[in-house]
């Protein structure tokens, strides 16, 4: 679930940026949409009692340091940078992707292997 959403905000982010939108002002406004979304997802994990708070706690903190450093040096950088920061890592994120199928197909093909015999 969470990983369809984060691939939701990032076609919205590039569907944004495609239409000549400038990378600052794409990323805000993903922001605007990303805040609300999260508080009801929030609310609605933690009403099914799905939240480990011992893990989530340091989570939302470090979380919320690296948001406002990241932020920091996205407000002073370069859009030229920033967008092939960007680039490099929606790359990442794809072969992390790729890696993560690969690897999925593996395990379930050696289990369905093990069942057959």
């Amino acid at each position: 679930m969470v990983q369809e959403w984060v691939e939701e905000q990032f076609l919205y982010l590039y569907y944004l940026y495609s239409f000549g939108i400038e990378q600052h002002t794409a990323q805000a406004t993903n922001l605007i949409f990303f805040i609300p979304t999260s508080i009801s997802a929030i609310i609605t994990t933690w009403k099914d009692k799905l939240i480990d708070f011992k893990v989530g706690i340091p989570i939302i903190f470090f979380g919320i340091i690296g948001a406002i450093i990241g932020a920091k040096i996205s407000v002073n950088m370069n859009v030229d940078i920033l967008k092939k920061c960007f680039g490099i890592f929606l790359g990442l994120i794809a072969m992390y992707e790729i890696y993560s199928l690969i690897k999925e197909y593996k395990t379930s093909k050696n289990v369905n292997n093990k069942i057959k015999d």
